[in-house]
C-alpha cells in the first residue's frame, strides 16, 4: 500500500491547477493545516459503461448457479409483502 503525499492548505491555494490535474490523473493527497492532517483529496472513481463480451463471459463462469424455482418463489413472496403493505416503509 502506498502512502499518500501530504499537501498543505497553502499548497492547495497556491498550486490548485497542478494539484487538481494530479487528482484527475488518479493521485490522492492528505491535506494538512498548521501541520495537522485535516482531510483527504481523492479522485472519484469513474463509472464504466461498457463490459466487453470476454469480460462478461469470464464473470458469468464464476457466478453461482441459480434455481429458477427459488427465484420465482422469492419474487412471489416479495410481491405478496408489497400487496399486504409489509414492505418496510
Amino acid at each position: 500500500m502506498s502512502v499518500q503525499p501530504e499537501i498543505s492548505q497553502r499548497d492547495l491555494r497556491s498550486r490548485p491547477e497542478e494539484i487538481m490535474d494530479a487528482v484527475q490523473a488518479g493521485q490522492s493527497f492528505t491535506v494538512t493545516r498548521d501541520g495537522h492532517r485535516i482531510g483527504e483529496l481523492i479522485p472519484l472513481r469513474s463509472r464504466r459503461r461498457f463490459v466487453s463480451r470476454a469480460e462478461f463471459s469470464a464473470m458469468s463462469r464464476s457466478a453461482p448457479d441459480l434455481s429458477l424455482e427459488a427465484f420465482r418463489a422469492d419474487q412471489e413472496a416479495t410481491a405478496e409483502q408489497w400487496a399486504d403493505g409489509r414492505h418496510g416503509s
